[in-house]
């Protein structure tokens, strides 16, 4: 076939709203409702075969942990080699695909999560990590779907962008996959992000091994099926389950590993850069290495901020979906002029949040994802509470007899550097640090060297002069900042999303940014007319 085809032209996903009446709450009811009723045998997925080892382990619902959704079948070191074998030998055959086939597969991908697997996988979503309603259809459907959609048009970007050439010389660029396979490893807490880190270097003609979360296999599981309905063919992603280091240590030893692609903690990026460095004799080329590690996200108010939209953007930054985005507000500074309007409002509303089962779409927050996560967010409250540098003001409670909950909580560190203002917690606590109205250059400083992230940030003021000045000065604090808006909620091609510093190597999910990391350009210049003397004119004599 012949023609230059453009991609559908993209437009962000529409958030349903699930209000009482509509159609999609109520698909969304009877999916969750039959889903809860199903237990899921959750297997491999190799070059296109589905693999059961026996070895499995239980997906439980964080909300009613006694409650086996499925369970999963973990790899061991013979599955991983078949995995890293089968996208070696989709490699060639779907690196030479067509752009626009392999953008079909995507967009088709979309489609079918904008309808007839919207309500599943926001239903796996919300069973699984315990998110509401509102969240997961903001991640799991709209954003996973923005990533297909924008993902094909950037791409069309990216191979239309040529160079030029003089007369009797016609230079190309060719975009070519990487020169073997990706290592694709995912969180638990966006299955967007499960759906875009193998889905973006496969967009650009790579093959994958997907490594996804032990804590969400649900909805991932449900992401390897859309997939393969949308047409993508065997081998190019290979869904890998198992013990992290043991697949990691065999994927890296690999010569044809190519990429890595990955957000989770900054202690395992960095353990991952170690390991690819010591091993970095064995690559045919040098792999790429793309990650986004977390934060210890800020907001900074300035005497002149607004205080009641301050305090919806504090309650909302902080602790939807339980404060376990990468985004979340996790610390905060006030100024005493405000403090004074701001505490007892900011207590209350805290305190009013309703929490528990997700299938209650009256609650705005549920439970933390695991009892790792509990256990750890819990000694920072204890700590708090047993500290004369920090108090709690508001939550603070802890319960794991059903589910795994931890109350929305405020702590009001008297130090600035006190721990619950520099570590990442991950969970629903907010650390807010109250400082003097003239120590606005201060509290400034402290926000840019308190912590070691740099991923998300923002700023609230009227006073134009103050949010310049806060810009500049916190230049590379945050890759994402934000002016009088909570830090968190990126929107595919509109905030792309990615900090550096601690937090990542600032690659732009939602962006033309990222899929340029999984190609290699290749310069071509053809010549119609080669010399045929090789005598310049400066050598003849006059």
């Amino acid at each position: 076939m012949t023609g230059i085809y453009s991609t559908p032209n993209p437009v962000n996903e529409r958030v349903l709203s699930y209000a009482p009446g509509t159609p999609e709450r109520a698909a969304l009811k009877a999916e969750l409702e039959s889903q809860a009723e199903t237990v899921v045998d959750i297997p491999l997925m190799i070059g296109g075969e589905e693999v059961r080892t026996g070895d499995t382990v239980p997906v439980v619902m964080p909300h009613d942990h006694g409650h086996v959704l499925g369970h999963f079948h973990q790899a061991g070191a013979e599955e991983v080699q078949r995995a890293i074998d089968a996208a070696n030998e989709a490699h060639r055959e779907w690196s030479r695909m067509p752009w626009q086939a392999r953008a079909a597969v995507f967009l088709r991908a979309a489609d079918l999560i904008a309808g007839p697997w919207r309500a599943k996988l926001n239903a796996a979503t919300m069973l699984g990590q315990s998110k509401t309603a509102y969240q997961a259809e903001i991640d799991a459907a709209c954003e996973t779907i923005d990533f297909f959609r924008f993902g094909a048009h950037f791409a069309e970007q990216i191979y239309s962008m040529q160079p030029i050439s003089d007369p009797g010389i016609w230079n190309r660029a060719q975009y070519r996959a990487l020169e073997g396979f990706v290592y694709a490893v995912s969180p638990f807490n966006f299955t967007a992000i499960g759906a875009n880190l193998p889905g973006s270097p496969a967009l650009m003609g790579n093959t994958s091994v997907w490594k996804p979360s032990p804590s969400a296999m649900l909805s991932n599981h449900y992401l390897m099926k859309i997939f393969e309905e949308a047409g993508l063919p065997p081998g190019v992603i290979n869904f890998v389950a198992g013990d992290p280091v043991a697949i990691t240590e065999k994927v890296f030893s690999q010569p044809t590993f190519a990429g890595v692609h990955f957000t989770g903690s900054t202690t395992v990026f960095r353990g991952f850069w170690k390991q690819i460095g010591a091993n970095i004799e064995t690559y045919r080329s040098y792999p790429r290495i793309v990650g986004e590690t977390g934060g210890k996200d800020f907001v900074i108010a300035h005497p002149t901020a607004d205080v009641a939209a301050l305090k919806t953007a504090l309650v909302r930054g902080a602790f939807e979906y339980q404060g376990q985005k990468c985004s979340a507000a996790s610390r905060a500074y006030v100024p005493k002029s405000l403090w004074a309007q701001l505490e007892q409002p900011l207590v209350d509303e805290t305190e009013s949040l309703t929490m528990g089962d997700p299938r209650d779409f009256s609650n705005f927050v549920s439970a933390v994802i695991h009892e790792r996560a509990f256990e750890k967010i819990r000694s920072y409250i204890e700590g708090a509470e047993a500290s004369d540098d920090a108090e709690v003001i508001a939550g603070g409670r802890c319960d794991d007899s059903k589910g795994w909950f931890v109350r929305p909580t405020l702590i009001r560190a008297h130090d600035p550097r006190y721990v619950s203002m520099c570590e990442e917690i991950f969970g629903p606590v907010l650390t807010i640090h109250v400082y003097d109205d003239e120590k606005w250059e201060e509290a400034l400083e402290l926000v840019d060297t308190t912590s070691d992230y740099g991923l998300t940030g923002a700023v609230w003021a009227r006073d134009r002069d103050a949010i310049a000045h806060a810009t500049e000065v916190l230049e590379h604090a945050a890759g994402n900042f934000y002016v009088n808006d909570k830090p968190t909620g990126a929107v595919v091609a509109q905030q792309p999303f990615g900090g550096s510093r601690a937090s990542g190597t600032n690659d732009k999910a939602g962006s033309m940014f990222n899929l340029l990391r999984w190609v290699s350009a290749r310069s071509m210049k053809e010549n119609f007319v080669p010399p045929t003397d090789y005598r310049y004119p400066f050598m003849e004599e006059a």
